[in-house]
């Protein structure tokens, strides 16, 4: 940012025109720390995908929230927990060896819906924090549409993260995770359906 020329006309001896460029940094330093005080930004990411089964026979397979491990191959392991303070829960272990804990926020089984939030803070097993899902269930001339929403941010929420924490490398994680599980729950629901009519 250079004076104005108002500043200029305004100042023309040594010790105003020192006072005017003084005035002006001071604001050009308020701007930059203004811009970065913003920090992370919060990111989305909305997967949905098409299964020729009924709703009720989807659900079968994705309505335990303790047991997702079932049907997504990036999980290695999943179990049910309480928290007194969070309420019901599941623990995570992943195929890469970390671990995640998420908190159920919302469940109606009527509707085929439930959503979650993530509890713990380890960015070096998931690089994401702060994520919040849903998992939705609709019926679909078809069969079904599974539409898996959420929102997080980026595993360091500093102004200049690590390029293994950043926005580029949260949304990879969370859209892997998405789609992995999506993909694997359409060849488990269809297989099962095509088992039924045996």
């Amino acid at each position: 940012m250079t004076p104005s020329r108002d500043c200029r006309a305004r100042f023309s001896g040594n010790t105003r025109t020192g006072i005017c460029l003084t005035v002006t940094a001071a604001l050009t330093s308020l701007a930059v720390a203004s811009a970065l005080s913003h920090g992370a930004t919060p990111l989305k990411i909305a997967e949905r995908i098409e299964i020729t089964a009924k709703p009720e026979s989807v659900w079968t397979l994705v309505g335990d929230f303790a047991q997702i491990s079932a049907w997504n191959p990036l999980v290695a392991h999943s179990m049910a927990a309480f928290d007194e303070r969070q309420g019901k829960e599941r623990l995570i272990t992943l195929t890469t060896g970390g671990k995640i804990t998420d908190a159920l926020t919302e469940y109606d089984a009527g509707k085929m819906t439930y959503s979650y939030r993530r509890v713990d803070d380890d960015v070096r097993a998931f690089p994401v924090s702060f994520y919040s899902a849903t998992i939705k269930l609709s019926p679909t001339a078809t069969g079904t549409e599974v539409e898996w929403t959420g929102g997080f941010y980026r595993g360091d929420t500093s102004n200049e993260p690590p390029d293994n924490l950043n926005d580029a490398v949260a949304t990879k994680a969370m859209t892997d995770f998405f789609e992995a599980g999506l993909t694997n729950l359409k060849k488990l629901a269809e297989k099962k359906k095509f088992a039924g009519r045996r």
